[in-house]
């Protein structure tokens, strides 16, 4: 009787531990689903932000040099007077005073006539002084009546022009004061305002600790809260060597390309100053990076193996990090499931 209850027990034993066993085997054999990619190279900066207001690198108010009846004139592009927002380019003519007294005044179509009569008449003498008709003073004689013709011409256009207002350079026109047409303006009268954003201008301050590290051709990006899709190339141009004593900062001017007009003057922007740059790192998301008590660590995939990297980072920004040393080129690191590995755990990389 106490041998049957002592080769059950051994039994029961046996099966139990044949479970255990069982059930350790298919511990071992459980791996965890993960995805991985390539470590590859790649550039990564650190920025510094500053905020501040762009202005238009150029501006001007243009104003009537003359008395006259005003007349808005006809935008090229698109058969309509202009108006404000549109694009107007360098020496266009944006309104024309008439006034026939000036006009008059000016003779300008006489001036012309006696350029040409002066021109032939100092032509003629030249021919006949190479064949020794005339005398040398005779000559210059005619000479000087044909510059004093060309001059009397020349400044006649200088006196037309004052009855048009052009553009002195591309640009958009921002104000356009309402005229009744054929009204008399006098000289003097702010008729129409144009400004150049192709290239706007931003005045940053930057903190003294950045003296020796901000240098002027650095470049810098650009955006405006409201357009935060649009993101615009900027370089520093100029540097004050001098810190402010109440702000401990020191000034500096970003020059901004804005070739499609989309920052407008006067926009809050936020501009990210490159102040540390590789071109060529490993950089991977800082999300992958494991911080354990012997430093940070990665997992790469060794054999369908989770094996622990220890890593040595660079320049960080909020969404990635440079790695200086720990991971090579090529190496398929854990960009999925990394929460529930440790060291040696095995796993299936999943498509």
């Amino acid at each position: 009787m106490k041998f049957k209850l002592l080769v059950i027990s051994i039994a029961v034993i046996t099966v139990l531990a044949g479970c255990q066993n069982q059930q350790g085997t298919q511990g071992a054999d459980v791996s965890v689903p993960v995805r991985v990619s390539d470590v590859v190279k790649k550039s990564i900066y650190n920025t510094l932000t500053v905020n501040g207001t762009v202005k238009p690198e150029g501006t001007i108010e243009l104003s009537t040099e003359a008395e006259g009846k005003y007349k808005l004139s006809i935008n090229p592009r698109t058969g309509k007077t202009f108006k404000m927002g549109d694009r107007v380019k360098k020496g266009e003519t944006i309104v024309k005073l008439e006034n026939e007294e000036y006009e008059l005044s000016v003779r300008l179509e006489s001036s012309k006539l006696e350029l040409d009569n002066a021109r032939q008449e100092y032509e003629k003498q030249q021919s006949l002084y190479d064949k020794g008709g005339v005398t040398l003073r005779e000559l210059q004689t005619s000479e000087l009546s044909y510059i004093n013709a060309k001059l009397d011409y020349e400044n006649a256009q200088i006196q037309i022009e004052k009855l048009k207002v052009t553009a002195p350079f591309n640009g958009v026109v921002v104000d356009l004061p309402y005229f009744t047409p054929g009204v008399k303006v006098p000289s003097g009268t702010m008729v129409a305002k144009v400004m150049d954003y192709s290239s706007l201008i931003m005045e940053a301050s930057f903190p003294e600790k950045f003296i020796s590290t901000i240098k002027t051709g650095q470049e810098a990006f650009v955006t405006n809260y409201n357009l935060k899709d649009d993101t615009l190339h900027a370089e520093i141009t100029e540097l004050s060597p001098a810190i402010n004593e109440t702000t401990r900062t020191f000034k500096g001017i970003l020059e901004i390309d804005n070739p499609e007009l989309k920052m407008r003057p006067g926009m809050f922007v936020k501009a990210e100053v490159i102040v540390e740059r590789r071109d060529s790192s490993i950089v991977i998301d800082r999300d992958l990076i494991q911080r354990k008590r012997r430093g940070h660590v990665v997992y790469v995939i060794e054999r369908n193996t989770a094996v622990e990297k220890p890593v040595n980072t660079g320049i960080e920004t909020d969404d990635e990090v440079e790695i200086l040393s720990g991971l090579k080129v090529g190496e398929k690191i854990v960009t999925e499931g990394y929460e529930m590995l440790s060291n040696r755990t095995k796993v299936k990389v999943q498509r």
